[in-house]
């Protein structure tokens, strides 16, 4: 026997449509199957509904539903695949049996042919999910499946979300048998609730309008973070006027045409927070209809982040396109060095003859002057460039041993404040006690480090505040540089590494430095995180892993 589990917290992997077409459609099969149950008042033509809705859904043998409930007596259903009439699934030796003992509390896995619930017909594998009535588990769902690897965790977790529906389903109709009157009431209030465990439970942000607009579902995802509404404040309000921030023409285009159309509708979007940091979101418009007329009722809104996945997908392609301009530069730098440097010197050359005063006679001299000048300078600027490819395309090995990034950190901003670079910029070191080391070629990490520094320099034009901060944070050190500037705007923030693009003007940047600096931070098994608001400042964040 084996005891399902969750799926791993944690654990990201890039955006899949499909898995979110199925994490869709599962939603709306629990949310169908709750729905279609609330008006069931019978035990029997519950079980009958959960088995035939199962069966099909998770593409099993069979299935058997089967219950001793305290003041109902025994309850039975089963469903097959096959079509036709139902044959008597249920092993009613092994039900004793099972019921006997202490069962299990979570559903479990089974591929023991002398244990399996359901019989007269073959598979390999049974999913048991139990079934709790009156604080007992007194019951199952047994799924039968012709193959050991069609049990997964989305299966078992329908399973196990079809046997709590039922359960509570059953539970409410012994409940409504008792106490005919008032208890219809607190019935349904239990099963709302418990729609609303299921909901919350969720990792997805979750809430659904009226065809006026009104909010009638708010889970718990959509009250946490930096975007959270209380449910309290949400409920039964205009959707409108509970998200007023968003852009109103273009939400209520989505709700009209969701309403409209009846089809589901996936929209990729952007939210900034309040340190700069952007979050990524997979937002998902699903009609809900009317089973009789048709008619679309409501919309279901989930929304999923997917920054993680969105940034890792980012990482590759600028991984990707960093390696294939380091091939192309380190083949082509060496053949435009040497033209460069004839060019500079036959310009220097040249001076020194004006020097001298060969062209004393000519008319021409002032001009031939100013443009050995410019000759000379756009040589040596191209051999910056040149020299900055040579530098981005090198392999960065170099000596790597235990680091204190306290030290480089300090040996930085002490060579900034030499250099004098920039007016009225202020800086602030501020390192931690006791920070352990990292496995590092400290020369590489203060490279990197003073790069971003000069760029923040850059981007306080009238002065401002260059903040470095060395913290521990879990494994990893994280150097911070913090500038009071001008900050990156959205549309530009893609397209900070990419080799050459700069907002610098001509002849002030290279648009090599930023790829240089997520370079060498890779190749120490380390990320570089940026965070910026357009006038307020940037904030470069370095993680590095700590020394074993």
């Amino acid at each position: 026997m084996q005891l399902s589990t969750p799926a791993k917290k944690g654990v990201s992997r890039p955006y899949d449509p499909n898995t979110s077409n199925e994490t869709t459609g599962d939603l709306r099969f629990i949310t169908d199957l709750g729905r279609s149950l609330l008006p069931m008042v019978h035990p029997k033509k519950v079980a009958n509904r959960i088995v035939d809705a199962l069966v099909h859904k998770v593409g099993a043998e069979a299935c058997v539903f089967a219950a001793e409930v305290p003041s109902i007596g025994l309850i039975s259903s089963s469903a097959t695949a096959i079509a036709g009439d139902v044959r008597d699934l249920l092993d009613r030796k092994k039900l004793e049996k099972w019921t006997s003992f202490m069962p299990p509390q979570a559903g479990y896995s089974e591929t023991d042919e002398s244990e399996f619930l359901v019989s007269g017909i073959e598979h390999l594998a049974e999913y048991v999910s139990p079934m709790q009535f009156a604080g007992e588990t007194r019951g199952f769902l047994a799924v039968a499946f012709a193959k050991e690897n069609e049990i997964d965790e989305r299966r078992a977790g329908l399973i196990d979300a079809a046997a709590q529906l039922a359960a509570m389903s059953v539970n409410l109709s012994a409940h409504f048998e008792s106490t005919l009157s008032d208890s219809i009431d607190r019935a349904r209030d239990e099963h709302r609730k418990f729609t609303e465990a299921v909901l919350d439970a969720l990792p997805v942000s979750l809430y659904v309008v009226d065809q006026d607009y009104r909010i009638v579902t708010w889970n718990r995802h959509r009250e946490v973070g930096e975007q959270g509404i209380p449910r309290d404040t949400a409920i039964g309000r205009d959707v409108f006027n509970v998200l007023a921030k968003y852009p109103q023409g273009r939400l209520r285009q989505e709700f009209e045409r969701a309403f409209r159309t009846g089809e589901i509708e996936r929209i990729e979007q952007q939210t900034v927070a309040d340190d700069g940091s952007t979050r990524h979101w997979i937002v998902s418009k699903v009609p809900m209809r009317n089973a009789d007329s048709g008619d679309v009722t409501h919309v279901i809104t989930v929304g999923e982040d997917v920054t993680v996945r969105v940034e890792a997908m980012h990482s590759i392609g600028r991984a990707e396109k960093l390696a294939a301009v380091g091939r192309l530069a380190a083949g082509v730098v060496h053949e435009i060095n040497n033209p460069l440097a004839t060019i500079a010197a036959c310009a220097e050359s040249l001076e020194h003859r004006i020097e001298e005063g060969s062209f004393d006679g000519s008319d021409s001299v002032d001009d031939l002057t100013e443009y050995l000048g410019l000759i000379k300078s756009e040589a040596f600027r191209c051999k910056a460039i040149t020299m900055g490819l040579l530098d981005f395309s090198r392999v960065r090995v170099g000596e790597r041993a235990p680091t204190d990034l306290g030290d480089v950190v300090r040996s930085a901003a002490n060579l900034l404040l030499h250099q004098k670079r920039g007016d009225n910029i202020e800086i602030i070191v501020d390192i931690a006690e006791g920070l352990p080391f990292v496995t590092a070629d400290a020369g590489q990490i203060q490279q990197a480090v003073i790069a971003l520094a000069t760029n923040g320099i850059d981007a306080m034009q009238e002065g401002g505040t260059l903040t470095f901060r060395t913290v521990a944070v879990g494994n990893r050190l994280v150097i911070e540089v913090k500038d009071t500037g001008s900050g990156i705007s959205p549309e530009n923030m893609s397209k900070i590494y990419e080799p050459f693009f700069t907002t610098k003007e001509v002849g002030k940047g290279t648009g090599l430095g930023l790829a240089v600096c997520y370079g060498i931070i890779s190749d120490h098994g380390g990320r570089l995180n940026v965070r910026s608001n357009v006038g307020k400042g940037t904030t470069f964040s370095i993680f590095l892993p700590i020394a074993k």
